[in-house]
């Protein structure tokens, strides 16, 4: 009993070995075969099978065989959306764009060109990684919107084009809010003016309150790190931008931390400028001490002279 269980097993691994390879020898014949129209047949069943790697060496192969015939078109269109279900984005963009260049006036130009874009928006990598894919999106979104500006896509490419210039926000955000989390003077001065080019640059981000607020924070910080001579000046220039900030946003959550930098700017300023003074008053002393030496020297008789 136990050994007919074992052969029938056997049998078993072995019939599904045979079909494996029977499956595979049919495919590999059908790579050989001379039969262009039996394998462009094929090729379309794989693909909506969505056995996209055969479909896809199938397209390879016919490529060459079908090169300025109507089948073609067809070809360079399923090649193109093959890699895109295949995920390999960078091939399916090359193909779309492919598609475009060589058949403009084709009723799926406008198609493929928008699928060119998505595919660079889906290569778009995550806020922390070089945004240069993002980038290019964006431009090849815009060239559709340009190119279409009927199409009921260009809303869906301008609600793309959105969604990558919220990520290049949030990079520039990070990288400004990074200068100021560094801690040192020379870092504080940058994250200023890093804050002021985001909000010059996307004035509209969502960022804005935030970074009006950390603007008045790392100035605040940058004066009280600076020597003596400059901080009233650069307190000052907190104070202008606490201004600017309550003027923008007066009810905003982070008002009682910018009243407390407020506070501890104007107490700065006056600090400095006692400060200042108490050094313009010990310079002016010393100079009148100096000059009432130099008088009783220049009065006193050359060595040797009697005395009046």
């Amino acid at each position: 009993m136990f050994i007919n269980r074992r052969i029938v097993a056997w049998a078993a691994v072995v019939f599904l070995v045979v079909m494996a390879a029977g499956c595979k020898s049919k495919f590999e014949k059908l790579r050989a075969s001379n039969n262009i129209a039996l394998k462009y047949q094929e090729a379309i069943k794989y693909y909506n099978s969505k056995k996209y790697t055969k479909a896809l060496t199938l397209f390879d192969d016919l490529m060459t065989k079908y090169r300025g015939q109507a089948e073609a078109e067809d070809l360079y269109y399923y090649t193109a959306y093959t890699n895109y279900y295949l995920r390999d984005y960078t091939s399916a963009r090359f193909h779309f764009k492919q598609f475009t260049d060589t058949y403009p006036n084709s009723g799926r130009a406008e198609e493929c060109r928008y699928m060119g874009a998505y595919c660079y928006f889906l290569e778009s990598p995550k806020v922390g990684l070089d945004q240069e894919y993002t980038y290019r999106a964006i431009e090849a979104l815009q060239l559709f919107i340009n190119l279409y500006p009927n199409s009921e896509r260009s809303k869906e490419a301008a609600d793309l084009i959105q969604q990558l210039r919220d990520k290049l926000e949030a990079k520039a955000f990070a990288n400004a809010k990074l200068y100021l989390d560094m801690g040192l003077q020379d870092d504080y001065r940058a994250a200023v003016i890093a804050f002021d080019n985001v909000l010059r640059e996307f004035p509209d981000t969502k960022y804005a309150e935030e970074m009006e607020f950390l603007s008045i924070k790392a100035q605040y910080l940058y004066a009280n790190q600076s020597r003596p001579h400059r901080q009233e000046e650069r307190f000052s220039e907190a104070l202008d931008l606490y201004d600017r900030f309550v003027s923008a946003y007066p009810e905003s959550k982070f008002r009682k931390d910018a009243d407390e930098l407020k506070q501890d700017a104007e107490k700065g300023m006056e600090q400095a400028r006692s400060y200042m003074a108490r050094v313009a008053a010990a310079t002016a002393t010393a100079s009148s001490e100096k000059l009432a030496d130099d008088e009783t020297t220049n009065n006193m008789p050359p060595a040797g002279m009697p005395q009046k």
